[in-house]
């Protein structure tokens, strides 16, 4: 089944977006756009805002000030919030938190959207079957000893970030936000995330990636974002920045008065 691209020229488009917690000013004139088809990395310091950005793109907090468009469509910030931001197809992927371990593959996919039969009755061969597509299809789990039937327990912590990056794609998300996502993983499994990264865009969805290991975002990223002090500083194309010239970067802005 081919995915109807519909029309518009950015996904995420924020203009002069600022955000204040009291006299604390978390976010400074946000200008950034997020186009299709691409994997955005968003690097800075602890503490530097990102945070707090992304909770204004999922509709978490609203802005303090500033314009949000979602398609190129403007939003109200008062009227936006989480449940919009699904319903326009934003998902959030943070690490492990949104799996539920005890419970198999299927379930997981499914939880909060179950498919059900004409009586209301959960159609539990039916998600298998859904289940069973997106792990061959979408995540490209094949022959790997895993099924729908498989206990999200049982899974490493690479092939747990799969699942939920499938989900989020079958579930038709423009945008994937990705948390962390290679948080203490070891090299291999890190391998598998990135994949599954590389995923997003080729299925023609785009994806911001936060990530303090730089070495892990310069490798899948198109371009770079810098946060710093609640401001965007910098937008680096991984090609024209080493890893070590970009940790001496971040390091020097730290430093800076």
């Amino acid at each position: 089944m081919i995915r109807e691209i519909p029309a518009f020229q950015s996904i995420v488009r924020l203009e002069r977006v600022q955000k204040y917690f009291g006299a604390v000013q978390a976010l400074r004139d946000i200008n950034l756009t997020i186009g299709r088809n691409e994997i955005v990395g968003l690097v800075g310091d602890n503490g530097a805002g990102k945070s707090t950005l992304i909770k204004v793109i999922t509709g978490v907090t609203p802005p303090t000030a500033g314009r949000i468009f979602i398609r190129d469509t403007q939003i109200n910030p008062s009227d936006y919030s989480v449940r919009m931001a699904h319903s326009l197809s934003i998902e959030t992927v943070y690490q492990d938190k949104s799996l539920a371990e005890k419970q198999p593959l299927w379930r997981n996919f499914f939880v909060g959207r179950q498919i059900t039969n004409r009586f209301g009755y959960i159609d539990i061969k039916r998600e298998k079957e859904v289940a069973r597509q997106i792990l061959m299809d979408v995540i490209g789990f094949r022959g790997l000893g895993i099924t729908v039937d498989s206990t999200i327990g049982n899974l490493s912590g690479g092939e747990r970030q799969g699942i939920a990056i499938g989900r989020a794609m079958h579930f038709h998300a423009d945008l994937i936000i990705l948390d962390e996502p290679t948080a203490a993983l070891g090299v291999a499994e890190v391998r598998k995330v990135t994949d599954f990264v590389r995923r997003i865009k080729t299925s023609g969805r785009a994806c911001i990636y936060i990530e303090h290991n730089l070495a892990h975002v310069h490798e899948v990223a198109d371009r770079l974002i810098v946060h710093d002090r609640g401001a965007i500083v910098s937008e680096i194309l991984p090609k024209d920045m080493s890893v070590s010239e970009l940790t001496e970067y971040l390091i020097h802005l730290q430093h800076k008065a």
